[in-house]
């Protein structure tokens, strides 16, 4: 199949390539030209914007947007609006709000364009093993688009989970999952690293890799991070969220769902961002102030 990929990340990069390796034509474009030029460079066909994509492309046409969520994917629609036709399909396989998808489908519906909302999981492995994709929206649209999902998933890898806004939904939860088990692994071998043992971090996590209970892809991949680097000198404790875990957390309280680890987990990402916690000071004056326990001065 022919489609179009605006968006040429890490992620969206990898997807061309992934893409191209299985038979499909790619026409691509980036506002960087190095990144166009880069997957030309493997036979991808390059853009210099959007309405150069949408007059190489043969109709109906697929756009991919994989772009950052919220104001990006709504002036990307915006800008592609004097490119659209009737028949065409856009797929957003960014991560975006999933209300934002139900709103843009509708808003497209009216033109006589399709939308898809499509999570996406894989990160920059995607390439080598595949994506994962949770597909939203009308399901004829996906059956036509499904050699696509086929080409970048692995075997059994990409599924339709239902109408509009449902993929962007499943790729929210999935991502408020993983929080909980990152700060769980990270738990662990803070623990580990400040037990009265000097533990190997690299040879538990290896050996927990192989028939432990607690075995996973991201244990493999703790692995080999700290195979690299093993006490992570060259990495600050800074960690960033991209918005599905605050989001999973709104709606577990919209719907009276208790998720006391994924409450905790979005918390101490926002705690890593702090040099010198200023709650941490008042709690550490406060036991001064009643019990006379020592505190430590700048």
């Amino acid at each position: 199949m022919q489609l179009g990929l605006i968006g040429l990340g890490r992620m969206g990069s990898g997807m061309t390539r992934r893409l191209m390796q299985g038979g499909h034509q790619l026409v691509v474009y980036d506002r960087s030209s190095q990144a166009v030029a880069a997957v030309a460079g493997d036979g991808a066909v390059g853009a210099t914007s959007l309405e150069d994509l949408g007059q190489k492309l043969k109709p109906p046409r697929i756009f991919w947007l994989m772009i950052p969520a919220g104001p990006p994917v709504d002036d990307t629609i915006q800008r592609l609006s004097g490119v659209l036709s009737p028949g065409d399909v856009i797929v957003d396989g960014g991560n975006s709000n999933y209300k934002d998808s139900i709103r843009r489908a509708e808003a497209l519906r009216s033109q006589q364009v399709e939308f898809l909302d499509t999570g996406v999981s894989g990160g920059i492995w995607g390439l080598k093993v595949g994506f994962n994709l949770m597909v939203g929206g009308n399901q004829a649209v996906f059956k036509q688009v499904e050699p696509i999902f086929k080409t970048l998933a692995p075997a059994e890898g990409y599924a339709y989970v239902g109408p509009s806004g449902a993929g962007h939904y499943a790729k929210m939860v999935h991502n408020g999952i993983e929080y909980s088990m990152l700060q769980s692994y990270a738990e662990g071998f803070e623990i580990l690293k400040a037990a009265p043992f000097t533990f190997d971090l690299v040879q538990l996590a290896r050996l927990w890799n192989h028939g432990s209970v607690i075995r996973s892809w991201l244990l493999e991949l703790a692995q080999a991070a700290f195979e690299r680097d093993p006490q992570l000198t060259h990495i600050k404790g800074y960690v960033e969220d991209s918005g599905e875990g605050r989001w999973t957390l709104e709606e577990a309280l919209a719907h009276a769902v208790p998720a006391p680890a994924l409450a905790m987990s979005l918390f101490m990402r926002y705690r890593s961002r702090q040099d010198d916690s200023f709650s941490a000071k008042v709690l550490a004056a406060l036991r001064n102030e009643f019990g006379g326990h020592p505190v430590r001065t700048e």
